[in-house]
């Protein structure tokens, strides 16, 4: 059975209540950006992350599954997804996509068929 996607690993070192803007966002293979917003709901956590110049300043919604490690000394999340993965998915515009549940189910569909969760068995 796989977890929630929009909930963070229970082994990712997340604190509910950690204000999580502006820290930074590394990728698998590298640093991707930084928060700019980010949302602790339960069942509706996710990141919105500035990709900032290395894609053209893209923000992308990322789901809280997606975090890996999150390191409270040195202010980084940590993804299990590649610079490629990132780039290629929807982007993110505030005003328009930010209560659209249908984006949202949108961004669950690309992630989930784009990689196993950690904890998880595969797609959700």
């Amino acid at each position: 059975m796989t977890e929630n996607l929009w909930s963070y690993s229970t082994d990712s070192g997340h604190l509910a209540g950690t204000d999580l803007t502006g820290w930074r966002v590394e990728a698998s293979d590298g640093h991707i950006g930084k928060v700019d917003k980010h949302s602790d709901e339960v069942d509706d956590s996710y990141l919105v992350v500035d990709t900032g110049v290395w894609i053209f300043g893209k923000e992308v919604l990322i789901p809280a599954r997606a975090v890996t490690i999150v390191d409270l000394e040195e202010q980084v999340l940590h993804l299990a997804l590649s610079k490629e993965q990132v780039k290629d998915s929807p982007e993110f515009v505030s005003d328009k996509h930010l209560a659209d549940r249908q984006y949202r189910e949108e961004i669950g569909q690309y992630y989930s068929l784009s990689w196993p969760f950690p904890g998880g068995a595969g797609r959700l």
